[in-house]
């Protein structure tokens, strides 16, 4: 299959215009290795493959969200879907940005993530957020929540590579923010929808 990062990269990049792919398997890859925004030959276990890899599964996770969502004809959901799908563009960009690209994750879409989670959570009843919530509830609630589970790895894995080599502060904000978002949203379709939260009850028997 064509390699996803070599894919981004250089459509981003180059904002090449295509209009006919001639065929998916390029069997650059067959090796074992992928490329870099610099042409760098990387073993695709290396741990800058499995931030990109990671970015894709949150990415695809969202398209079914946002397929979920489109569903329900919501007026006051579909502000959100239509965020979900900003969102999914720029990881696009932050997946090429992880690998090497010369681009900048703009300041305006963290902006966007904070603001956007801060009026979710003022448009809920003052008690949303008064207990720990069981991950679930509506069907498109659910898909949210493994969406953010996996923003949550995102950001683990992130802190890895940070390790190794430098990355911008402004990633690690962003996906932070990012996952601080979903819980909001996933909280607020439960609510939009009437679905009754189920919450956490700490068992009175502690196991040893």
């Amino acid at each position: 299959m064509i390699n996803f990062v070599y894919f981004v990269v250089r459509l981003i990049v180059n904002w090449f215009t295509i209009t006919k792919m001639l065929n998916v398997s390029t069997k650059t890859g067959d090796d074992g290795q992928s490329s870099l925004a610099d042409g760098t030959r990387l073993s695709k276990d290396h741990l800058v493959f499995e931030v990109i890899g990671t970015i894709d599964e949150l990415n695809s996770h969202l398209g079914l969200a946002v397929a979920l969502l489109k569903k329900l004809k919501s007026k006051k959901i579909m502000t959100q879907t239509d965020f979900l799908e900003t969102i999914q563009h720029e990881l696009f960009t932050l997946g090429a940005k992880v690998a090497g690209a010369k681009l900048k994750i703009s300041q305006e879409f963290l902006d966007k993530i904070e603001k956007t989670s801060t009026d979710l959570q003022t448009s809920m009843a003052p008690n949303w957020h008064h207990q720990f919530v069981l991950p679930g509830g509506h069907e498109a609630a659910a898909q949210v929540d493994i969406a953010r589970s996996v923003c949550r790895k995102l950001e683990r894995r992130i802190v890895s590579l940070s390790k190794k080599r430098t990355i911008s502060e402004q990633i690690l904000q962003t996906i932070n923010r990012l996952s601080d978002y979903l819980y909001v949203l996933r909280c607020f379709i439960n609510q939009a929808l009437d679905q009754k939260e189920k919450y956490f009850i700490r068992s009175e028997k502690v196991h040893h």
